[in-house]
């Protein structure tokens, strides 16, 4: 799971999902930070008990016996109570549970500790923010604008607001209490001194005494906190004054071994449980429940002199195996941190790498989102940073997220908009195409439809779909005109055939040339090829194969008889160049002017019907036929163009001759 921070981001997806944090929340989210490693801070060595408690070698056997045996006094620790052993911790779904929780604390008795708040505080915001973020994230997703977006007040939050703040004021008055308690604690304390005192300025009542001092003993250990600024100096002063009484008291052989026995039998006890705690799975637990002891074994009076040693040392044996446990854990925890900082770093760079990456085109933007979703989905499997990175960590990922889903929306919107605009542009042409598919103007007509899908080619693109649509209502308009024309031309089916017959009748003659080898070969070719450029069309599936026939058959002439139709063409051409130049006056610079003219018409119109032949489809039959009809026609300019080029040569020529 992403931390309670992170779940603020994400997905910025038309994201992302996601991605605007209420500022007025900014002391709660620190409250929340404050609290996510409450039990982590590992505690200090604890104390050596027995040093806090007198030597039983300044307990003298000589001195006179009480008349009952009774406990030897206790050792008090200056430290506040030890924490209760930590109870599972309740898991809430729905910010619901979490209100209803605090609603319970106040309507009840119970004062919440301090870790509850916190935690009740940590998982509202949380689930807030995640609300928040999804509903950012809906609201992009349907096309908003992110710098547009306001965040609903939620009545949950002020009414746990409310709740809470009732909390904290009973929380307080009970703090105010303790305070109370502590002072008056004190006050008990420093009484009981003060007759301790009294008996030790007496040591001739000493052993009258000893019950009373015993129920004093009793008393103050039944007295809890005090001031934490006057707890320890309290426990010496209380301490100096119970080993001076201990000093004068005389207590028998007797009474003083049954208080070591029964002082052992406590402190074994003690000893055995601090050494079962190491098989405590919850190293948190072990610990506080490691404090509750010492504090029952500074509460346990002395034992013998020669097991006074052993005794502590196998306390202090087990307590050493929790502390270490428990600072491993803490150790082992912060590694963690740290390396899931140096991890979440390295998500940080790559999203600020891919972000910075160019965007061509819709399939940019959704490949580098698909990169960017799969860095979200690895950031959630790592855990908390080191507390004082967590947030800026995670606020250094939102930003790189941020840019790019919002630079992303922004880029859709404006596709959108130009996509309609598109779409507007070829219905428009689609309803021209329509007004003409019924015309019997052939020539004209045809030149318009030819004119409206050269304008088609030059819009910009639609969405898949919807373009398919459009193309093919254009298209069907074209087809149904094309398919018109072509039944009205029907009749010259039959002359395409007879035309087909001639030409590979010129062909079969130019074959012969080549094997007879005549010496009027050349006069003999150009009178075939006149011939065959003087018959009109063929059916248009022999034309390739016919014309990739002739052209053979004349590659082979040229190449073994030096024959060249178009040094002919040459000849004709130079000859009328010349007859211009005779004229005289600007004949020849507007002729060239002419031919210039008319050299671009024609190359933009190749250039047009080229592109338009690219963007045809042929997977019907209606396509083809178009696109058949458009090939004939280049191949004519093509063949025109080549023409008026050695025309522009010729007259260049010329010029240079007459300079």
């Amino acid at each position: 799971m992403m931390d309670s921070q992170d779940n603020a981001q994400i997905q910025g997806a038309p994201v992302e999902e996601n991605n605007v944090v209420d500022t007025s929340k900014v002391e709660e989210t620190q409250d929340v930070a404050e609290v996510v490693n409450v039990e982590e801070t590992p505690a200090a060595e604890v104390e050596k008990p027995d040093e806090a408690i007198p030597s039983e070698a300044e307990v003298t056997s000589e001195q006179p016996a009480p008349e009952a045996p009774a406990e030897e006094p206790a050792a008090e620790a200056p430290a506040e109570e030890p924490a209760a052993e930590a109870e599972p911790k309740r898991v809430y779904k729905t910010k619901h549970e979490v209100l209803e929780r605090v609603v319970e604390l106040v309507q009840g008795e119970e004062t919440p500790s301090k870790e509850e708040v916190d935690l009740l505080k940590t998982i509202f915001y949380k689930l807030l923010v995640a609300e928040r973020d999804a509903a950012l994230k809906a609201y992009i997703e349907a096309g908003g604008d992110p710098e547009k977006y306001q965040i609903v007040p939620d009545e949950d939050e002020e009414k746990f607001k409310a709740e809470m703040s009732l909390v904290k004021e009973r929380r307080a008055k009970v703090f105010q209490e303790q305070e109370k308690e502590k002072l008056d604690n004190l006050k008990k304390k420093e009484a009981i001194i003060e007759k301790i005192k009294e008996m030790v300025t007496s040591p001739e009542n000493a052993n009258r005494s000893y019950q009373e001092f015993k129920r004093l003993q009793a008393e103050w250990r039944e007295i809890k906190s005090v001031p934490a600024e006057k707890a320890s100096e309290l426990w010496k002063t209380y301490q100096h004054y119970v080993e001076q009484f201990y000093d004068q008291l005389r207590l028998n052989s007797e009474a003083r071994e049954y208080d070591f026995r029964k002082n052992l039998e406590i402190k074994t006890r003690l000893c055995e449980a601090a050494e079962k705690l190491a098989e405590e799975p919850d190293v948190i637990s072990a610990f506080h429940q490691l404090q509750e002891l010492h504090q029952q074994y500074r509460e346990a009076g002395p034992v013998a002199k020669d097991l006074r040693e052993a005794t502590w040392n196998r306390f202090k044996a087990a307590s050493t195996v929790i502390n270490k446990r428990h600072q491993q854990h803490f150790e082992e925890l912060r590694s963690k941190e740290e390396e899931n900082l140096a991890r979440k770093t390295a998500l940080c760079e790559k999203v600020e790498a891919i972000a910075k990456e160019e965007n061509k085109g819709a399939a940019d933007w959704e490949r580098h989102t698909r990169e960017i979703i799969a860095v979200q989905a690895e950031w959630k499997t790592i855990g908390f940073a080191p507390q004082k990175m967590n947030v800026k960590i995670f606020e250094r990922f939102r930003a790189a997220c941020d840019d790019f889903f919002g630079r992303k929306t922004q880029f859709f919107r404006d596709l959108k908009v130009r996509f309609a605009e598109n779409a507007e542009k070829k219905r428009a042409l689609i309803a021209e195409a329509k007004a003409l598919q019924d015309s019997t103007d052939w020539k004209a007509t045809a030149e318009k439809l030819t004119q409206l899908q050269k304008e088609w080619k030059t819009i910009g693109m639609v969405p898949k779909k919807l373009g398919d649509q459009l193309w093919n209502e254009f298209l069907g308009a074209c087809n149904k005109f094309f398919e018109a024309r072509n039944a009205a031309n029907a009749g010259t089916r039959g002359e395409e055939r007879e035309n087909l017959a001639k030409k590979k009748a010129v062909i079969a003659q130019l074959k012969a040339l080549v094997d007879e080898q005549p010496d009027d070969v050349q006069e003999k070719v150009q009178q075939l090829v006149d011939e065959y450029s003087s018959i009109g069309h063929v059916p248009y599936r022999e034309k390739d194969k016919l014309f990739a026939e002739y052209h053979e058959v004349l590659d082979t002439l040229y190449k073994e008889h030096n024959v060249s139709v178009r040094r002919r063409n040459l000849e004709n051409i130079k000859s009328s160049v010349k007859n211009l130049a005779e004229k005289g006056g600007n004949a020849l610079d507007n002729e060239r002017t002419r031919l210039m003219r008319k050299y671009e018409s024609l190359r933009q119109e190749i250039q047009t019907y080229e592109n338009n032949l690219g963007f045809l489809s042929v997977s019907s039959k209606k396509g083809s036929n178009l696109i058949e009809e458009m090939k004939r026609k280049v191949q004519k300019l093509k063949d025109e163009l080549s023409l008026v080029k050695e025309k522009i040569k010729t007259i260049d020529a010329e010029g240079d001759v007459e300079e």
